[in-house]
């Protein structure tokens, strides 16, 4: 534990002291993109922060592979290597798109093709244990094909939340933690060597996460960009295909009996193995949605758009930073509960607990939906979220409306039906874009007299 620990931080000082260099350097390249549509930051913020996790990645396996203990990994397995090479063609062509924004399709195909590489240097699944049926080996198209496909899929899932600040990073530590818990347990709990490559892609990404996080949270100073978020979702994927595909269940001897026995019994251990999603579900949730709301507009899959569960959020009424709260909380929920699921599945207390944080999940999710107003006596004691409005404030509103300027479909419906957006909006302090656009093209041409 000690030297995963050591890794961990190794590659955490690496990437936090090498995200500043980063930053100037991006300026002085260029990458830093004018502001979209769909963005929700106000001020153009440079990318490529993707360099400092790669190079903080490489500095985590570089400590491990002279380390006593974890020096073993790099000689009984050829998974760090492949590694490597995968990330290193995924984080090259992250760079590409953070600079000169390359087609989504040729994305596509790099992803296939570094998740190719890692499989031809032996990250691949072999084989799948499937309740009531046993250990199911595949050939080596079918594990070629899944490897892939799981790649592909957790790449993009991290991309496609990678929306707010913080947001990306933080999901994928929570996701890396609950991750490494469970690696380390199957590796030092029941001795299995075949976990170990697992566990050390897990203390590495969390390193990497937790030293970029710094510079990320609002109001953020640098993006990691699609070179850091495929960066991370590629290591993700790659701890959840070693420790699938490469343990057979058999040998943790937890039961007595047939192979398919074993199998069968030791399923709730196999959640986040069998299904890897569950670690990141928030993320694949959102890219399934995200498919099939674009799929449903006749629009390309890949089409940007601001209707991802972050900018809902938002648009409900919540902060920024409460909103990439809410999204770590569940990310937490749903990680750490199949994890803890998995170690005691026979508990009613692990599911009564899981469904009170639910709960609590969804009231916090709804809150600005509730705001209550306090009354009249009370407002010079509470924030002004909670006042009403009064006449005069209402007055300023309705001239705006019925102006020319918002001469459309949304301008018949009455004033106190559009109190909760402005209210929303106000609450935001500034974290969003989300707003009258009067206020955008205000800061446009202050930006343009400087």
């Amino acid at each position: 534990m000690r030297e995963y620990l050591l890794t961990l931080c190794i590659t955490a000082a690496v990437t936090y002291l090498l995200t500043g260099p980063v930053r100037k350097f991006a300026i002085v390249a260029g990458a830093m993109p004018a502001i979209r549509a769909r963005d929700v930051h106000r001020e153009p913020t440079p990318r490529l922060g993707g360099i400092a996790m790669f190079f903080g990645l490489c500095a985590g396996l570089l400590v491990a592979d002279h380390l006593t203990n974890l020096s073993e990994v790099f000689e009984n397995s050829n998974e760090p290597r492949a590694l490597l090479s995968g990330a290193a063609l995924i984080w090259l062509i992250g760079v590409l798109d953070d600079k000169f924004e390359i087609d989504a399709l040729i994305k596509l195909g790099g992803q296939m093709i570094a998740a190719g590489v890692m499989v031809m240097q032996g990250l691949t699944i072999l084989w799948l244990p499937i309740p009531g049926v046993g250990n199911v080996a595949l050939t080596q198209w079918q594990g070629t094909l899944l490897t892939v496909a799981l790649v592909v899929i957790t790449i993009n899932a991290v991309n496609f939340v990678d929306g707010l600040d913080g947001l990306a990073a933080g999901m994928v530590c929570i996701a890396s933690a609950a991750f490494f818990m469970y690696a380390y347990r199957i590796w030092y709990s029941y001795g299995i060597e075949a976990a170990a490559p697992a566990t050390l892609f897990a203390a590495i990404l969390m390193g990497m996460c937790l030293g970029f996080l710094p510079h990320n949270m609002h109001p953020a100073r640098i993006f990691m960009g699609d070179s850091g978020s495929m960066l991370i979702g590629l290591v993700l994927a790659a701890g959840a295909i070693s420790v699938t595909g490469q343990i057979d269940p058999d040998a943790m001897n937890l039961f007595s009996g047939s192979e398919r026995n074993t199998v069968h019994q030791t399923v709730p251990v196999y959640i986040p193995l069998l299904l890897p999603l569950t670690i990141i579900a928030i993320p694949a949730a959102d890219l399934v949605l995200a498919i099939v709301r674009r799929t449903w507009r006749g629009q390309s899959p890949f089409a940007a758009d601001r209707g991802h569960l972050h900018h809902r959020l938002l648009e409900i009424g919540h902060s920024h930073s409460r909103a990439v709260l809410i999204m770590y909380f569940w990310s937490a929920l749903i990680a750490f509960g199949a994890l803890a699921y998995s170690v005691n599945s026979a508990s009613m207390w692990i599911v009564l607990g899981v469904a009170a944080l639910s709960f609590v999940g969804l009231v916090l999710l709804l809150l600005p939906r509730f705001t209550p107003r306090a009354p009249r006596w009370a407002e010079a004691f509470v924030p002004p979220r909670y006042r009403r409005r009064r006449p005069e404030e209402a007055a300023v509103v309705a001239p705006a409306a019925s102006s020319p300027a918002y001469a459309t479909e949304d301008a018949v419906e009455p004033v106190e039906q559009r109190t909760p957006l402005v209210a929303g909006a106000a609450r935001l302090n500034g974290a969003t874009a989300l707003g009258a656009r009067s206020r955008l093209l205000d800061r446009r041409k202050a930006e343009t007299s400087r």
